[in-house]
């Protein structure tokens, strides 16, 4: 039962911490619209697209004024478009990018997402031709997002696509550079990437999903941040850990409300909830703020991935009692950009690429919009994505890089995106070329951790 001071407390929390329900995600299947003509399959992705989705902005915010409860974007997942392009082998899969963006602009959503190959264990009729598009698809495009995965600890990672996502990087970069680079931060590479991931600019509509399927993304690091504040000067770890895991349980329990209330009303099955905390540049709403109300004088010193680590479980053993299917990422995400404390931390020199690396071991994702000097080489790229690849592949955790290499910039400069993105410092990188390993290609094999049937 829900009583007065329930409703209290959740009142709070969305007047004076940031509460929100990040995103109202629409999984959609493309598979049925696959042809050989590529100006047959775009008009039937488009048609499929504003059909499904033609009130999920609409019942966003129904939901959202019957409620009370923010819901900050809605957005649209579609199965990987490298699976469709396979069919089309003389056609630039570009065609595809447009028609998911005329869509998206029709049905009125902030991002789509599904742009993307899965190139784990090689390459497809239709991969090889998707990533080398990428660049330009994002360049012409302002909802589409992209995504493609490199490895898993099932099949280990694809050196030959890590080498070739270097450059992909690099030229998504340069494409947009009088955008802020924007184009790269529409992108990221991934090891074990979820087939269910409502958050972009990651994700896609996975080959095993329903048809049509609704996942919600809550979030909430400014409501945790409080609860931890309001701890008593005496209580031990164990009792923050508590704190944050019935936190997370109410923030999870107002999610799991809106995902079941989307799904009844848009006649769409319920999938998901993601339980991650995902921060906004907004004062107060960061996680690098609940790892400094924890004791750390600031994200980035010594002990940043212990407590990390604590907020991340805290998080998931709260949020999995509080609804009935959890999945995605889950857990607490660390963009650079988009953190207000990271942004501080990483402007003053605590926080490091290379302390932001060793915290992706424990957190719900990866290096995530972090801004890099212009110069950056696409083997030095590729060597960053390849070294979050192995911490994912051999920790059976979802990891991923977003980079955004600033073009005609250097550390100590700045890229201001706004709205969510947020702005962030170009940090510093270790310039000593990877170039001959990351060069070999070939597969680095799957670990032992593999061999689980």
């Amino acid at each position: 039962m829900i009583n007065t001071h329930d409703i209290l407390e959740t009142i709070n929390m969305i007047d004076n911490e940031n509460l929100d329900v990040r995103t109202v995600t629409m999984g959609i299947s493309l598979l049925d619209c696959i042809d050989s003509d590529i100006h047959k399959a775009c008009d039937k992705v488009y048609d499929k697209i504003c059909s499904y989705a033609e009130h999920l902005v609409q019942t966003g915010e129904d939901i959202s004024h019957d409620y009370g409860i923010p819901i900050v974007n809605k957005r649209i997942a579609v199965t990987p478009i490298a699976m469709l392009a396979g069919a089309c082998p003389t056609s630039s899969p570009v065609h595809f990018a447009r028609a998911l963006d005329r869509a998206a602009k029709t049905v009125g959503v902030n991002f789509i997402g599904g742009y993307s190959a899965l190139v784990h264990k090689g390459f497809g009729p239709g991969d090889y031709a998707l990533i080398e598009s990428i660049p330009e698809a994002l360049a012409e495009t302002d909802l589409v997002c992209s995504s493609v995965n490199i490895g898993s600890t099932k099949t280990g990672i694809n050196m030959d696509a890590v080498k070739k996502m270097g450059h992909i990087v690099k030229r998504a970069a340069e494409l947009t550079a009088d955008r802020d680079c924007i184009g790269a931060a529409k992108l990221v590479v991934f090891c074990n990437a979820p087939e269910d991931n409502p958050f972009m600019a990651g994700a896609f509509h996975g080959a095993g999903e329903p048809d049509c399927v609704i996942n919600v993304g809550v979030s909430g690091p400014g409501v945790v941040r409080a609860a931890v504040a309001k701890a008593k000067p005496g209580d031990d770890l164990t009792a923050i850990a508590d704190i944050i895991k019935k936190t997370a349980f109410k923030i999870t329990r107002m999610g799991q409300l809106v995902a079941q209330e989307a799904s009844r009303r848009l006649c769409v099955p319920y999938g998901i909830i993601d339980l991650s905390l995902a921060p906004t540049p907004a004062i107060g709403d960061s996680v690098a703020n609940i790892l400094e109300a924890m004791g750390l004088e600031q994200c980035g010193c010594h002990g940043t991935t212990a407590a990390l680590a604590l907020l991340n479980d805290a998080v998931k053993k709260g949020g999995v009692m509080a609804s009935s299917h959890v999945g995605g990422l889950s857990g607490a995400f660390i963009p650079v950009s988009e953190d207000q404390g990271m942004i501080d931390a990483a402007r003053s020199g605590c926080l490091t690429l290379e302390k932001l690396e060793a915290m992706t071991a424990v957190c719900s994702v990866g290096l995530d919009m972090i801004v890099v000097p212009g110069d950056i080489t696409p083997a030095i790229i590729s060597g960053i994505i390849a070294d979050e690849a192995a911490i994912g592949m051999v920790n059976s955790k979802t990891t991923a890089v977003r980079l955004i290499p600033a073009i005609g910039k250097q550390v100590g400069d700045e890229l201001n995106f706004g709205g969510l993105l947020g702005s962030g410092p170009v940090m510093p990188i270790n310039t000593a070329s990877p170039a001959v390993f990351v060069g070999r290609g070939g597969r680095i094999p799957a670990p032992m951790q593999s061999l689980k049937n």
